[in-house]
């Protein structure tokens, strides 16, 4: 299998804006990934569509469905941030929804979209081009739709507004055995079980809404937290730090000592532990094969399940401070 350094970032950004089906097990070497892919459970309680629903310190109000038409994603905060590019408020038609139904007004995004703060305009423009080529792909080819269906203006309106974010704490990361069991609605997110039944955690991550009523409104304000194995921590940061003693390279130097990015190199602390694996995956498949990705291909060659998991637990942990 193959893993993460300096790619960690550039498998990062403006991914699939919904999950993908997890790639082949033949690239996984054995491996199972698919936590990180979440599919909706056959048994998933639906929304009801015309409640109404309010946040703290929001003047708005929507009702469920409104909240859920990526055409017209909610602003609960329109004072937060500049003005919202028509692509980002509304999209460009049925293969382009608004940006901000995924990725949120903020930029901060869930587990199955991906956190654009924190990236130059350059960077995430790049990354547009890249999806439109087909040199970067996603499994359920979502993100590449979405880019194909966007103008150029479009793209560049998106990556300004989105630079024009700042980082927050979005994640908390917590070691455990055990976890409480979990499903995953039709959003492609995931939220624990009501009846509190434990499970042993293995080697995952399961990645759930701090306050769920507030994330299924979308809400900018509350993130989300990571149940990962004991040890994960300690382990993943030998190998930020250092790379393991030889088995890849040391994230920070490429990413810089807080990994908040260097030059054309994209920060990668904070991020969504789930997106992390989820990418690294999709980089087995040969999903990024820009000049860039090339560097990546023997950076993350040797790195377990257990390495892969334990990296994105620990990036994930950092909260990016410099901004």
């Amino acid at each position: 299998m193959k893993t993460l350094s300096l790619a960690l970032a550039l498998a990062l950004l403006f991914a699939p804006a919904f999950a993908a089906q997890p790639p082949d097990s033949r690239w996984l070497d054995g491996m199972d990934l698919t936590f990180a892919f979440p599919a909706p459970s056959p048994d998933f309680p639906p929304e009801d569509n015309s409640v109404v629903k309010h946040l703290p310190g929001s003047s708005k109000e929507y009702t469920q469905g409104q909240i859920d038409d990526t055409y017209n994603p909610p602003d609960w905060y329109p004072e937060e941030h500049m003005p919202f590019p028509k692509v980002v408020a509304s999209g460009e038609g049925k293969a382009t929804p608004g940006c901000a139904s995924c990725h949120l007004a903020s930029g901060s995004g869930h587990p199955e979209s991906a956190n654009l703060t924190g990236l130059t305009a350059a960077y995430l423009l790049t990354q547009i081009h890249e999806f439109q080529q087909g040199v970067r792909t996603d499994p359920r080819h979502r993100m590449s739709e979405i880019a194909k269906g966007m103008t150029e203006q479009d793209a560049k309106e998106a990556s300004a507004y989105f630079a024009s974010q700042k980082p927050r704490r979005w994640i908390r990361v917590v070691e455990t055995d055990t976890v409480q069991e979990s499903y995953v609605n039709d959003g492609h997110r995931r939220y624990l079980r009501p009846d509190g039944k434990m499970e042993p955690i293995g080697m995952r991550v399961i990645e759930v809404p701090e306050v769920p009523e507030r994330i299924t409104c979308r809400d900018p304000h509350t993130g989300f937290v990571a149940y990962v194995p004991k040890g994960s921590l300690e382990k993943g940061k030998d190998l930020v730090m250092t790379g393991g003693g030889g088995k890849t390279t040391a994230c920070i130097t490429c990413h810089g000592p807080q990994l908040m990015g260097v030059g054309l190199v994209p920060r990668i602390a904070g991020h969504s532990p789930t997106y992390i694996v989820r990418q690294l995956a999709g980089f087995q498949v040969g999903a990024r094969n820009s000049d860039m990705d090339q560097l990546m291909k023997d950076v993350v060659a040797n790195l377990t399940q257990e390495d892969i998991v334990s990296l994105a637990a620990y990036v994930s942990s950092l909260f990016p401070d410099k901004q």
